[in-house]
């Protein structure tokens, strides 16, 4: 088969085709930060110095995208949130000063200005610096930070919004998610007009580390179906990242229409091949601290061609299982992509899927 450049690559994926390889898009940003020998801390108020750092990392690794993000602060903050800064780790949330004292204030919030919101602008600062200069041939994936279900916890306080869940009436829950729905379609829709191939969203509080599967499907799956419906009509493929065993709500997250979900290491990835639409482009999933940081280059193979092997390459795009340490090996890397590259070319999948190659 001709070989493709990364964004074809991605975008052969996207289309339902099997590319001369399957794609590599690590969680990369930490990792690209320290590559280029910067600090998270010097960046993350500046989107041209972070897409600088992914352009060296990208070219000097040789995966084929790059997922643009900041931390997990960047929207609360852009609405009114109180942001601890810090030299080596990214930004957080103070969540002893929330936003949303009573959730009675969601009536009163705005509706943040992506050109001068805090620091949604240097997000979209990365997306357009890169699109110009990498995004002829690499795929550009601009997150839109957090998800509706993570921007409540935020904006509220984690531990008492847990409680509000108990006790509050139900549709001032929902009108406070549906606010945090709107703040996130903002943005996500900010970062196509940038020029990203693709957005996505975190929402790890929505994940079986906080709440319980029933509790996801009550109150996180319909604002994400929802966002995902939106986003995706205003002409961009939109993603979702869960972190944690997501076993259990892999099925549901496969309903929301998402072109893509970005899983975790927790996942069964063969089972979630079978539990979710073939369309549904699955992104992931080896684990970022073992193998990636404390593995051998030759477990990382391994583990790798273990991975293809659960889901036959089938709609598959190479990542790692959330955000890679930013102290991940260089030789571990390198075996990464290579690993990538042998068991997920074209050929070996069509030997797993018993087909014939075209000459």
């Amino acid at each position: 088969m001709k070989e493709m450049t990364s964004l074809e690559r991605c975008m052969a994926v996207l289309n339902g085709q099997t590319p001369d390889t399957l794609p590599v898009i690590p969680q990369s940003f930490m990792f690209a930060v320290e590559t280029a020998g910067r600090k998270i801390g010097e960046v993350n108020r500046c989107g041209k110095t972070m897409a600088e750092c992914h352009i060296i990392s990208q070219e000097k690794y040789g995966y084929d995208g790059c997922v643009i993000d900041f931390d997990d602060a960047t929207i609360a903050e852009a609405v009114g949130a109180k942001v601890i800064y810090r030299d080596d780790e990214p930004a957080i949330v103070d969540e002893n000063q929330p936003v949303l004292k009573d959730l009675r204030d969601v009536y009163d919030m705005p509706i943040p200005d992506p050109a001068t919101s805090g620091r949604l602008n240097e997000w979209l600062e990365a997306t357009r610096y890169l699109k110009e200069k990498i995004g002829d041939h690499v795929f550009i994936m601009g997150r839109a930070d957090q998800g509706p279900f993570s921007i409540a916890c935020l904006l509220r306080g984690t531990t008492q919004f847990m409680m509000d869940l108990l006790t509050e009436d139900k549709k001032l829950i929902d009108d406070v998610l549906e606010y945090c729905r709107k703040i996130s379609a903002v943005f996500a829709k900010a970062q196509k007009d940038a020029g990203a191939h693709a957005t996505s969203i975190g929402d790890a509080f929505a994940g079986p580390n906080l709440i319980s599967p029933e509790m996801y499907r009550e109150f996180a799956l319909e604002p994400e179906k929802r966002l995902t419906e939106e986003v995706q009509a205003y002409g961009i493929p939109f993603s979702i990242h869960i972190c944690g065993n997501t076993n259990g709500i892999i099925k549901d997250m496969g309903t929301t229409g998402a072109k893509i979900l970005e899983v975790d290491w927790k996942l069964d990835m063969e089972e979630a091949r079978a539990l979710v639409p073939e369309s549904t482009v699955l992104m992931g999933n080896i684990d970022p601290s073992y193998p990636l940081v404390t593995g051998t280059p030759a477990e990382i193979d391994e583990a790798v061609k273990q991975l293809i092997q659960k889901t036959k390459g089938r709609s598959h795009i190479i990542s790692s299982g959330c955000a890679m340490g930013r102290n991940t090996p260089e030789e571990n890397f390198k075996a990464f992509i290579a690993a990538a590259r042998k068991y997920g070319s074209y050929e070996e999948i069509m030997k797993l899927n018993k087909k014939p190659t075209m000459s």
